[in-house]
């Protein structure tokens, strides 16, 4: 790699890493190391065709996700137990309900099977249709709208303080990903 491509790819790292994190979180079920390990390993291959490459974002987050298929399609896999998480910084006092409605909802994802996180983060996090979710998992759009119902089921069942999010108050929420509780009268 050149100079110039080194640092057009520096500068994509440093401006563009912690989205791509936060996605790599989302996608390994909130455990942190394994985001870093993948992204390590997305930023590696796309280092390799730094030259090539014409959307960088895009293809990284394809490497993210495929890399992540991968791991979960391995028969044998190797578990790190997460024992405790250090708490949350710079929070203050009237953001303690919301920080219990995401470890809440960490929680719940992380128990969700692989497949089925990957299909919640990609419908609705990355924000893709379920034509462009069927194509990164190479499966049909059926699949991926049976799976997204069963996984939102199965999360409300986990987790039953998420069951007072119904669908309508779920996409009014905010870009900013706040999962505060809202009342549902019906």
């Amino acid at each position: 790699m050149d100079a110039e491509a080194q640092d057009r790819f520096r500068e994509f790292v440093e401006n563009r890493s912690s989205a791509l994190l936060r996605t790599a979180v989302l996608l390994s079920g909130g455990d942190r190391h394994a985001a870093e390990d993948l992204l390590q390993t997305a930023l590696v291959k796309a280092a390799d065709r730094w030259h090539r490459i014409d959307e960088p974002e895009a293809y990284v987050r394809q490497i993210l996700y495929r890399q992540q298929i991968s791991r979960w399609r391995l028969k044998w896999r190797r578990r790190e137990l997460t024992v405790a998480e250090p708490p949350e910084t710079g929070a203050s006092p009237d953001a303690a309900p919301d920080a219990e409605l995401r470890l809440l909802m960490r929680g719940a994802l992380a128990r969700l099977t692989a497949r089925q996180r990957m299909v919640l983060v990609l419908r609705y996090f990355e924000d893709l249709p379920e034509a462009d979710v069927a194509r990164v998992l190479g499966c049909s759009v059926g699949t991926v709208r049976s799976t997204t119902h069963r996984s939102l089921a199965r999360l409300r069942a986990l987790a039953p303080e998420l069951a007072a999010l119904g669908p309508a108050e779920v996409e009014s929420q905010p870009p900013s990903r706040d999962f505060s509780p809202v009342e549902v009268r019906p």
